[in-house]
């Protein structure tokens, strides 16, 4: 090979890969610093609106800006952008992605790996816990942004009443939500723009703002005023932390959002761009309430120049609808994905990009967030007590991380535990300091997120306990093949043409729903899939190793299991799709027993990698004597021994034949025996959660015209 004709190649794969990380980095401003660039707006005013009180000295307000500078630097720099963003799972982050990932390189999973699991992948559950309060934020991110900007109207209008804000700010939190349904990438194109205009507009008001009233405030980025504001400020200090802790809101959204971009894009983002044009903006804001302090509950906008402040006052609005949208689309991902874990009820999720498949739309969830903003806004109508709420999730979430970054580093990393104790003691003693701080802040409004995650970990634990409870119902119950086809020639069973796809949780034996069936209607198809969609706690699993076939009993009785192995945020197949792949594989799987010279009647199962062509000649030549072309998309050579080639044939046969749906209808019931708590968590909420979720048939997507439903009741 000529080096000098690879040359031009070489140097243009550098050039092209910087250019995809500068464009990730652009595109990171819209969808990952929403909520973390707003909260200047927001975060003098929390901080002072308790006890704490101005002097003529500015020890107060040195001391704030001192200490907002060490908590951006310490835990968004230090702790987010250059430790955890390196805690990735295969490139996607959040709490999903840390405890899936310390899972699999340790035994701390709650729950048992499932059978099967073991083939190449494991799986584990997730703690409903751990998500709560990240889904409570969906709900107070739209709220303290929305309100704190339009309470903005009242500097040039005083005379507006609280009511009109109110108002307004309902308006713009119904538009937020309704807009919801056409997607992040009809309106992501506007997101980016806004961010960097909104920065540049702070970041040069917060230089002038610091020439023009007080240069020396560059003086508090020195620690040691931190010191002096909790010696002259005491106890009132302590508690204005439950508000300062609101610099750091967004934070989390660098690791979460990871999956969408890439370590080095949102590193860059923030320390070339995010990182000091906030620094700025606090110390410009820090010299105006210097010389202005009367001003303190409304600084951010009364220390805009006179000439931008209705164009400041637009872009902050937009500003914070961008930052609701973060959260927001968070939310849908996050519930989406407990929802493929088995942890929360079955919802409708819409898929809004056919190019990015993190795009997705939840109507419940929207609607249901839009009704909770709402009241809260109505109710609270004051940012203060919003800010509380805020606070107190913002921090718990982030002290979550910090534990479950010292099991990765010592689990994952392979560090030792003095390394991990190291992260987890400079990290969390400064969390738990700002924890305290908002815990102190309960009855002023930061019981909220504890009253929404409360109701978020109820439905999640409840629903994740009913369907244990019905899978050990079926474990317990299930009917072993053998005892099935003893009895079949005195139940009369017939076999009747076509294909069906049962449905179950079981990986060995009959699952009693389908027990129950023949029993009562003693006929079933000629070929017979029990099928079993599976969710691993991994974010995407390949292709390859998607789908795990095996026989059961022997090849006259037509019966096979599959296990399709899906990441939590995997897609799930339409229905038409999932049969032509897995009976496509059922076929390639034929091919490769008959290769192998015998048949695993013994239920091994294996591993079947994506399928390209089937190319097979029915016995004896077709019509015209070649062979036929089956019309779906899959496998490329034909069968080569006989036998096989004759089952792959009577395979396509009965799939001509038609295929079928079959899964239960299952009314799950506490027993009589059981304790109140018991009967109350099945028979009441989850019984009401399954009579207003999604049926798993829709869900699925399956036809209603080719859907076999077996009604059944299970008492566990």
């Amino acid at each position: 090979m000529d080096l000098e004709s690879r040359s031009p190649a070489s140097e243009r794969r550098p050039s092209k890969a910087y250019r995809t990380t500068l464009l990730l980095a652009y595109q990171s401003f819209g969808v990952v610093y929403g909520d973390l660039c707003i909260s200047p707006i927001y975060v003098y005013k929390s901080t002072f609106s308790g006890k704490l009180r101005l002097h003529e000295e500015d020890v107060e307000i040195f001391g704030v800006l001192s200490l907002v500078f060490w908590t951006l630097t310490l835990i968004a720099l230090f702790k987010y952008i250059i430790f955890v963003l390196g805690a990735d799972d295969n490139g996607e982050g959040g709490t999903f992605a840390l405890y899936s990932l310390m899972c699999r390189n340790s035994k701390m999973g709650l729950l048992s790996t499932p059978p099967a699991a073991h083939e190449h992948l494991s799986a584990y559950k997730l703690e409903p816990h751990r998500t709560s309060m990240v889904i409570g934020d969906g709900v107070l991110t739209p709220t303290m942004s929305v309100v704190s900007a339009v309470s903005g109207l009242r500097i040039k209008a005083p005379e507006l009443h609280e009511n009109y804000t109110v108002l307004i700010s309902c308006i713009i939190l119904v538009g937020l939500f309704a807009l919801q349904h056409y997607g992040t990438h009809r309106v992501g194109f506007l997101f980016a723009p806004i961010l960097i205009s909104w920065l540049v507009c702070i970041s040069s008001i917060g230089i002038y703002n610091t020439i023009m009233w007080n240069p020396g405030v560059v003086r508090a980025l020195s620690p040691h005023y931190i010191y002096y504001f909790f010696k002259k400020t005491g106890k009132d200090g302590w508690s204005s932390l439950g508000g300062l802790v609101l610099c750091i809101t967004g934070a989390e959204a660098m690791f979460a959002d990871l999956g969408h971009f890439s370590n080095l894009s949102i590193r860059i983002a923030f320390m070339a761009v995010v990182y000091p044009c906030l620094v700025v903006a606090y110390m410009g804001e820090a010299a105006y309430l210097s010389k202005h302090r009367e001003d303190l509950q409304q600084s951010f906008f009364k220390a805009l120049p006179e000439s931008v402040f209705w164009p400041v006052f637009v872009i902050a609005t937009l500003a914070t609808v961008v930052g609701s949208q973060a959260i927001i689309s968070a939310t849908f991902s996050i519930i989406s994905q407990c929802r493929a874990l088995g942890c929360f009820p079955r919802v409708r999720i819409i898929h809004t990009s056919s190019h990015i498949h993190g795009q997705i739309y939840i109507p419940e969830v929207n609607w249901l967030l839009m009704l909770s903003c709402l009241m809260v806004t109505i109710g609270f109508r004051d940012a203060y007590m919003i800010g509380n709420a805020y606070g107190l999730a913002v921090i718990t979430v982030m002290l979550v991380t910090t534990c479950l970054m010292f099991l990765i580093i010592t689990t994952v990393w392979r560090r030792s535990v003095f390394v991990a104790l190291l992260f987890t003691v400079t990290f969390g003693s400064l969390e738990s300091l700002y924890l305290s701080a908002s815990i102190a802040k309960v009855h002023h409004g930061g019981w909220l997120p504890l009253l929404i995650s409360l109701i978020i970990l109820m439905v999640m634990f409840t629903w994740h306990y009913g369907t244990v409870k019905k899978r050990e119902f079926e474990l317990q119950n299930k009917v072993s093949l053998d005892r099935l086809l003893s009895i079949s020639p005195s139940l009369g069973l017939v076999r009747v043409p076509g294909v069906c796809l049962v449905y179950s949780n079981v990986t060995n034996g009959v699952p009693p729903m389908f027990a129950h069936f023949v029993t009562n209607f003693p006929a079933f198809h000629r070929v017979l899939i029990f099928l079993w969609l599976q969710t691993l706690t991994v974010p995407k699993v390949p292709l390859e190793e998607r789908f795990l076939i095996g026989r059961i009993g022997l090849p006259e009785y037509g019966l096979f299991r599959c296990i399709v192995r899906y990441g939590y945020k995997d897609g799930r197949l339409e229905s038409y799709e999932l049969e032509n792949q897995l009976l496509l594989t059922v076929a390639q799987f034929l091919q490769q027993e008959g290769g192998r010279g015998g048949s695993s009647a013994n239920g091994a199962m294996s591993v079947i990698s994506e399928p390209c062509t089937l190319v097979v000649g029915a016995p004896g030549g077709g019509a015209d004597g070649g062979p036929k072309r089956v019309q779906f998309k899959g496998v490329e050579a034909a069968a080569e021994e006989k036998l096989s080639q004759e089952e792959v044939w009577e395979l396509m046969e009965e799939r001509e034949a038609g295929v079928s749906y079959m899964m239960g209808h299952t009314h799950v019931v506490a027993c009589e025996s059981s304790p109140f708590l018991k009967k109350l968590a099945i028979d009441g909420v989850y019984g009401f959660l399954r009579r207003n979720s999604r049926s798993s048939a829709v869900s699925l997507g399956i036809p209603h015209s080719s859907l076999i439903e077996v009604g059944t009741v299970y008492h566990v």
